[in-house]
């Protein structure tokens, strides 16, 4: 696994799990607060911050970094995954042709066009400081044709990305040293002679990282670690590793150990929303990876003066009882939201901190239930 992400705004230690601030902001938190749990980035979609706020406020504010208050690194998606949703949910909202994405904002808008060279050029005029380019995403069980036509794709508009990329980058005269990154996604479904086909295609374009592209779970529901596995394996030793929406905590603590280093997924801030906490069993153990989820509702912590956990430093629980984070909720007081989504972000990056202590204890995860 590589060691750092080495980002402009300062190198990241990996494994790190970047939280989803889709719209621009962390649910429920500040950027103040996000800074107090030790979140190292944050990952935005340059799909819907293109609707609103749009990029000319955006460019007014001074970037995003601005805009939001946040000094750490900032991922911009392309968007491609999100038109790629809205389109398989209703075909009447776009399509997919080969210059880029046809597609007509949920708003009753006109139709728009988001290609390779406008994806790039919106992550640059945002501030981003990782870019990723624009891919055409599959979801599991689509047929072999879809499978073949999303890596040819992908491929030629990653060639287009590369190539906007390096213009912006002479255009703005951008040093090298403060230059953002630009990541690839490695497409092919469960076709391992796709992803290699793909992987190959990519490493040609001196991307400075790769993710993991398409859904990672099966038809089922369950991680697909075979898949997975055999990517990272592709995928470019030393250039960080992007497992994209991988966020349960057993399976970033299983991605970790195949080698990759960078995470995001909406997981711990909607559990929180939904009084779903995790906690470590050992939360002294720099290698005790084994923990349970607590359940903020239960009636039995309506008088219990323990914090959620006893090991964890987030501000609900150096401050706070279990008894009166059951009191606020059922109150219907937002500040239950606030404090449950700093604990969860809490326990992603110290998971993320006992893994880069103990890498070889990554496989050693166990799973309970806390009342």
């Amino acid at each position: 696994m590589t060691a750092v992400l080495p980002t402009r705004r300062g190198a990241v230690p990996l494994p790190a799990f970047f939280p989803d601030a889709t719209r621009g902001a962390v649910r429920c938190v500040d950027a103040a607060d996000l800074a107090a749990v030790r979140v190292p980035g944050l990952v935005m979609c340059a799909f819907h911050l293109r609707q609103r706020p749009g990029p000319g406020a955006i460019r007014s504010c001074g970037g995003l970094h601005a805009m939001a208050g946040w000094s750490g690194p900032i991922l911009a998606d392309s968007g491609g995954f999100q038109a790629f949703s809205m389109i398989g949910q209703n075909p009447a909202f776009g399509e997919i042709r080969r210059e880029g994405i046809v597609y007509r904002p949920g708003d009753g808008q006109v139709r728009r066009l988001l290609t390779p060279e406008k994806s790039v050029q919106f992550q640059f005029a945002c501030g981003a400081d990782i870019l990723v380019c624009l891919d055409w995403c599959t979801r599991p069980g689509d047929p072999p044709d879809a499978l073949r036509r999303s890596v040819d794709r992908t491929v030629e508009w990653h060639r287009r990305c590369r190539a906007e990329y390096d213009r912006q980058v002479e255009a703005r005269r951008v040093p090298d040293g403060q230059r953002p990154l630009l990541f690839g996604v490695i497409q092919g479904g469960a076709d391992l002679d796709l992803r290699r086909e793909c992987a190959e295609a990519l490493s040609e374009l001196r991307l400075d990282g790769h993710g993991f592209g398409g859904w990672p779970a099966d038809a089922e529901g369950r991680l697909d670690e075979g898949t997975l596995q055999a990517t990272a394996r592709l995928m470019p030793e030393g250039k960080p590793k992007y497992a994209m929406g991988v966020g349960l905590p057993e399976s970033v603590i299983a991605c970790a150990r195949m080698g990759y280093g960078l995470f995001d997924c909406v997981a711990p801030t909607r559990e929180a929303r939904h009084d779903r906490l995790y906690v470590f069993d050992d939360p002294a153990s720099p290698g005790g990876l084994a923990f349970r989820r607590h359940y903020a509702l239960d009636p039995e912590h309506r008088r219990d003066r323990r914090p959620v956990s006893e090991g964890c430093d987030c501000p609900a629980c150096l401050r706070y009882s279990r008894a009166w984070l059951y009191h606020l909720r059922r109150t219907g007081d937002p500040g239950a939201l606030r404090l449950a989504t700093l604990h969860n972000l809490r326990f992603y990056s110290r998971l993320t901190e006992k893994l880069a202590a103990v890498p070889a204890a990554a496989g050693d995860c166990q799973l309970t239930v806390d009342g």
